[in-house]
């Protein structure tokens, strides 16, 4: 299989355009057509729809195009790996990561990203679902939970601090829990597969299994609803400082500290060389979420 093949394809998905993705390529149209024509003619399917006005992806092509993503970057990985070809990382990266954390902490520093890396192309897809990245065709995934599976190599961007809060208006008319086997006696709100919350405290671990009346899979859901004073909430601080700042959350059960392991993870997966874009990716957002993490430092200066 021809790389610059694969090159010129990358530039038609892009640009719906054969013409155009040869020039950017310094081919002639017929040349970047025949290219094209080769390209489908080994791998045995049409790859591309033509017509008068512009060409799309068929679904094979769809289908194709993150592998030659991958093959390309691949590529670029090894000749970096031995000083050679472009010294900038350049293409598209495809970055997944959870719809609330992608939303409030990776977006508001992507600009800094693009400025640094002209020739980088981000497609960031949001959800909270856990994808598979192998087949999904992407090159890194923010995951925050404990990392367990063992065919993804993993990279610390930050701790995830998870507190006990509540609003003030909750805690004015039902109280405040001084134990977690308190928390049985209140409103809790509770994440899908977290209804079991586990303390450390003087006598060890405390598992308590809360209940309350809203429970939802969506963590932007569940500190939207403790600020409205539904109820009781674990959340992050990375979600909820802005809120513990401004006063409209309080944290409590202090002295009973969470038993959590998780973290904030760029992972990827360990059949795949470290392409160029994927290190530029790790290495700024380690940058921008180096310690003292400013949502941590929110959220303890307001508590003091």
């Amino acid at each position: 299989m021809n790389i610059e093949h694969l090159k010129l394809f990358i530039r038609v998905a892009a640009s719906h355009n054969i013409s155009q993705a040869g020039a950017e390529l310094g081919l002639s149209p017929a040349v970047a057509s025949a290219h094209i024509n080769k390209l489908e003619e080994g791998l045995g399917v049409r790859l591309i729809h033509r017509t008068t006005r512009k060409v799309s992806l068929t679904e094979e092509g769809k289908d194709f195009l993150p592998y030659a993503e991958n093959v390309l970057s691949s590529v670029d990985a090894a000749c970096a790996s031995v000083g050679v070809g472009n010294s900038l990382p350049s293409g598209t990266l495809r970055v997944s990561a959870s719809a609330s954390f992608g939303r409030m902490h990776l977006v508001p520093a992507l600009k800094g990203f693009l400025s640094s890396y002209p020739d980088l192309n981000v497609d960031l897809r949001l959800s909270d679902s856990i994808i598979d990245m192998v087949e999904g065709g992407f090159d890194i995934a923010i995951r925050i939970a404990e990392l367990k599976d063992s065919t993804l190599v993993a990279r610390k961007l930050a701790p995830d601090n998870r507190i006990i809060c509540a609003s003030p208006d909750y805690i004015k008319q039902y109280g405040e829990p001084t134990s977690p086997q308190d928390l049985i006696n209140h409103r809790c709100i509770s994440l899908l597969g977290l209804e079991h919350w586990r303390f450390k405290g003087p006598s060890g671990e405390q598992v308590v299994k809360v209940q309350g009346h809203f429970r939802t899979d969506n963590g932007e859901a569940v500190r939207d609803a403790c600020t409205n004073g539904i109820g009781i909430a674990i959340s992050s601080t990375w979600s909820v400082y802005q809120q513990l700042q401004k006063g409209e959350l309080v944290q409590i059960l202090e002295d009973y500290p969470l038993m959590s392991d998780t973290a904030v993870w760029a992972v990827y997966p360990s059949s795949r060389l470290l392409a160029p874009k994927v290190r530029a990716f790790i290495d700024y957002y380690s940058q921008c979420f180096s310690a003292p993490l400013y949502w941590d430092k929110g959220a303890s200066d307001d508590a003091s």
